[in-house]
């Protein structure tokens, strides 16, 4: 048993007030169960340091210790540099910006305990009315997404950090997010073949330690409808048979909707039998446990193939880094980090008139509500001021010489539903420019988003793309706002 028990991978959550005090009974029950690893979600970098180096002193065996940092250590940790989502890098067309974004983004890994990151996204950009991938795929070019998926692993595993290429076989066509519900893919199988699986064939040629599956049907490729996460067909005589990949598979987060039609317990065993290394997030861990284990003992999970699973994660979790981080490049990372956000920031419609001194500023925030908060939103305007620049809340007593910054906040959120804006998001944006105009003001919409959305902003204003709403991101924004006047 304690080999299964080693394929679970829990979640442990930073809590802004309690910080991982709220975790710590499910951290001991998770480490005397004997997991073989963790994925960790939000904290300060100092404080994961301290939690990831007590974990790998308690566990009698080496462990993953995963998060999700497609944007940047920064992403998930505060105090850790942030980077422009992988969409704004692929915009680029710049192969050694994405090889050292992932060199950066797996030095500040080790630096907080991380060895493995659930990163990079192998989809393709391919339906703009995709609620969950946008911005988080290098783009819709499909040899392009392909190079660089290929160029961020090799980066990212040279400084002794595991990759997971996600999520096989694509999730780049779906119009319905999978952690509420689960997506069907109808295209036939040659083209998924020509298409989506291209970036994970690129991924396994160089040398990817680990897969993420999809929970995701795909009838063309399994006629059952089954998610791929639980799918046999999808996972052994694709994956591991048609792409010959012998690393890693892990499932996407088991908390979601897209896999537990069954329920956890039931998908858990489901994702073994088909051909799953590791269980990423389940909850309930001691009805999984017992799950597996009566699987195993009436057969419906062969005990040889669990062990090769437990064996396969052992070698990963003895191959990724366990020592002491190198942070000499810290400081020029940062630098370079922020140089970089800063150059993926353009006008998608319009020019400003000139670089802003004065501000009357307007948050036009489209990811409030769902599971988890946003970021906070003050970092534009504190580093507008930084910079200079008189910074006033709109609706204030201002001349005509301030000019009407809308800051329209519109990211990929998990929950969401949708890739867009709302109607009331967009008439709020109306009102705001319209409030503009009746003060004789200049006005600008700065969008955090993805910069196909400015064709939903009716408005003729200019439009600035900044792509995302991390601080990381909202600071490059006002950077590039007032950069001439510096």
């Amino acid at each position: 048993m304690s080999d299964a028990r080693e394929l679970l991978l829990p979640a442990i959550r930073w809590d802004a007030k309690a910080g991982y005090d709220n975790e710590r009974a499910a951290i001991e029950h998770a480490l005397e169960l004997g997991v073989g690893g963790f994925a960790l979600f939000g904290g300060e970098a100092e404080e994961v340091a301290k939690l990831t180096s007590e974990l790998r002193e308690r566990s009698m065996i080496p462990l993953l210790i995963g998060s999700d940092l497609e944007r940047g250590a920064g992403q998930q940790f505060q105090g850790a540099t942030g980077l422009p989502p992988l969409a704004a890098i692929g915009s680029l067309d710049d192969v050694d910006a994405i090889r050292r974004a992932a060199a950066i983004s797996a030095r500040e890994a080790r630096a907080v305990g991380v060895n493995w990151i659930y990163a990079p996204v192998a989809d393709v950009d391919l339906e703009p009315d995709n609620p969950i991938i946008g911005t988080r795929s290098f783009g819709g070019d499909v040899r392009r997404v392909a190079r660089d998926v290929a160029a961020w692993i090799e980066a990212c595993q040279k400084e002794g950090v595991l990759a997971c290429a996600k999520h096989f076989p694509g999730h780049g066509r779906t119009t319905a997010d999978s952690h509420a519900t689960l997506p069907t893919v109808t295209l036939d199988a040659e083209q998924l073949r020509a298409t989506d699986l291209a970036p994970f064939r690129s991924a396994i040629a160089a040398g990817v330690a680990s897969v993420m599956s999809a929970h995701i049907s795909f009838p063309a490729l399994d006629p059952s409808g089954a998610p791929a996460t639980l799918s046999p067909r999808i996972l052994g005589d694709i994956l591991r048979g048609e792409l010959r990949y012998e690393g890693l598979v892990v499932t996407d987060a088991m908390i979601m909707e897209g896999v537990l039609g069954e329920g956890e317990a039931i998908a858990s065993v489901r994702a073994l039998r088909a051909g799953c290394d590791l269980l990423l997030y389940p909850t309930d861990l001691d009805a999984v446990a017992d799950a597996v284990q009566c699987a195993l003992d009436d057969g419906e999970l062969d005990a040889a193939r669990i062990r090769a699973s437990a064996e396969r994660r052992t070698a990963h979790a003895r191959d990724a880094w366990q020592g002491k981080p190198d942070v000499s490049k810290l400081g020029e990372d940062r630098a370079w980090a922020e140089e970089l956000a800063q150059r993926v920031i353009h006008e998608v419609r319009g020019a400003l008139p000139a670089p802003l001194t004065a501000v009357e500023l307007t948050v036009v925030d489209d990811d409030v509500g769902g599971p988890y908060p946003p970021p906070s939103r003050e970092p534009f305007s504190s580093e507008l001021k930084a910079r200079g620049a008189a910074v006033r809340e709109a609706g204030g007593s201002t001349g005509d010489d301030a000019t009407a910054v809308i800051a329209l906040f519109g990211d990929i959120r998990s929950w969401k539903g949708r890739p867009g804006y709302s109607a009331t998001s967009l008439e709020a944006v109306r009102a705001a420019v319209a409030r503009a105009r009746a003060r004789k003001q200049e006005a600008v919409v700065v969008q955090f988003s993805h910069p196909r959305l400015a064709t939903s902003i009716e408005a003729d204003v200019p439009i600035v793309c900044a792509w995302g709403g991390e601080s990381a991101m909202q600071r490059a924004a006002a950077r590039w706002l007032t950069r001439s006047s510096q």
